[in-house]
């Protein structure tokens, strides 16, 4: 018996539809990403309009400086444009806090946020109020935020 030369099966084809698979999987993995962010956008329209409401401030707020606006009001007359940008963002994102807290569609977890606007507002009111003053309100202003909490919680 003669025996026949039978090529080996490297499994090549194998490997070769195994990479296919994975790029399609990855494509249908990426179009579901995309497609989850556009729904978050849609269901989450407030991040979208506090994130805008933060770029017309700045632009206002610089502008106010640029011109020599913010010299002729009183009450903001020892800030500088960017102090006023800081700590109106850190305003319109307290603002959202509290959207979030009292309007039970747009509920999510604040704390972040809340941290975030309480940082920027002490960065823009620190040099005009002074580290002494700004230091004690964000203490309160997180207390009462954790009060207002456990009771919208509780409803």
């Amino acid at each position: 018996m003669t025996e026949e030369f039978k090529p080996e099966d490297t499994g090549s084809s194998y490997v070769g539809e195994e990479k296919i698979d994975e790029k399609v999987h990855e494509k249908e993995h990426e179009k579901v990403e995309e497609k989850q962010l556009q729904e978050k956008a849609h269901r989450d329209p407030l991040s979208n309009i506090i994130w805008a409401g933060i770029l017309i401030w700045a632009g206002l707020a610089l502008l106010a400086s640029n011109l020599g606006v913010l010299a002729t009001i009183p009450v903001l007359q020892g800030m500088s444009g960017w102090s006023l940008v800081f700590a109106g963002a850190g305003l319109i994102l307290i603002l959202e806090v509290f959207f979030r807290l009292f309007i039970p569609r747009y509920r999510q977890p604040v704390i972040g946020t809340m941290i975030m606007g309480l940082i920027l507002m002490s960065i823009g009111l620190g040099d005009s109020f002074g580290w002494n003053l700004v230091w004690p309100v964000i203490l309160i202003a997180v207390g009462l935020s954790i009060i207002l909490g456990g009771f919208v919680r509780r409803n």
